[in-house]
């Protein structure tokens, strides 16, 4: 049985948080409850919430700890079996849950037991429509190396099983950015995912909160995942000697763009841990 904990992080997104909202009431299948984590946002979105939602969740931070800690903290509130992560800045197509729901019955007709299902997508940038690239293409199945090179599943589109939190554990809350590529990794390493091929949410970038233009480098977060994972988790010997590769080119890629800024530290940092995986 499905019941699904819709988890939305925010801050300071009241109208962008309106539109993401209402995409969820617009859904064909009822979720069993939604969870909002206000990340101690200070543009009125506590006071949107509780008179216009008041039927929704609404949890709490009195400083911003960042969107990792607010799923975190929606994750553990969350009752159902099923969660569906939706970012603020995002919104479902009105069957998305739905449609995932039906695949993964269907999938278990058929003898498989996935717990996470994530989809296609339609990409705005600054109101415009965007194609993504053949390196943005979704999959399923083992895709562990395909999430090596970057974040190969979007939040706003899965939909996973609550035990496969307690089973890799949670965001990681010490990335203040990749921490879904840090999460998928650890997922997909030992669990194979369905794709739904259908476009099931509005995946809206261009604005300037993202992450992508708060931090420069963003690789180095890539960077600190599969060194952990590679330090902690036990790889077969194909899928570690390809992480080592993908870990590698990473690394050079970074220590040029610390170069160029003059981070001396940085590249000093950075150069020993090469040294460390080239001499493995």
């Amino acid at each position: 049985m499905f019941q699904i904990s819709v988890i939305i992080p925010t801050y300071n997104r009241k109208t962008l948080l309106l539109r993401a909202l209402n995409s969820v009431f617009l859904q064909t299948r009822v979720a069993h409850e939604i969870i909002v984590v206000d990340d101690a946002s200070s543009d009125g979105t506590a006071s949107m919430l509780r008179t216009q939602f008041p039927d929704v969740i609404t949890l709490q931070h009195k400083k911003n700890l960042g969107v990792s800690a607010a799923r975190n903290k929606g994750i553990k509130k969350a009752s159902g079996n099923w969660l569906a992560f939706l970012d603020s800045d995002d919104e479902w197509l009105p069957h998305k849950l739905e449609a995932q729901s039906a695949a993964l019955i269907q999938a278990s007709q058929k003898g498989y037991n996935y717990k996470l299902v994530h989809s296609n997508e339609i990409w705005f940038k600054n109101g415009r429509h965007l194609n993504p690239m053949k390196k943005h293409q979704k999959k399923g199945g083992m895709i562990f190396q395909a999430c090596l090179p970057l974040c190969a599943l979007s939040p706003s589109t899965v939909m996973l099983h609550k035990s496969l939190i307690d089973s890799v554990g949670y965001f990681d809350e010490k990335l203040p950015a990749c921490e879904d590529y840090d999460l998928w990794l650890r997922i997909c390493l030992h669990h194979p995912v369905l794709l739904v091929e259908q476009a099931l949410i509005h995946r809206y970038g261009g604005h300037d909160d993202q992450l992508s233009k708060k931090y420069w480098g963003m690789d180095r977060f890539r960077i600190q995942s599969l060194h952990r994972l590679l330090s902690e988790q036990k790889l077969d010997k194909v899928d570690r000697e390809v992480a080592i590769e993908m870990l590698i080119k990473k690394i050079k890629v970074y220590i040029k763009g610390a170069e160029k800024r003059h981070k001396t530290d940085e590249v000093h940092f950075y150069n020993t841990l090469l040294t460390q995986y080239r001499d493995a």
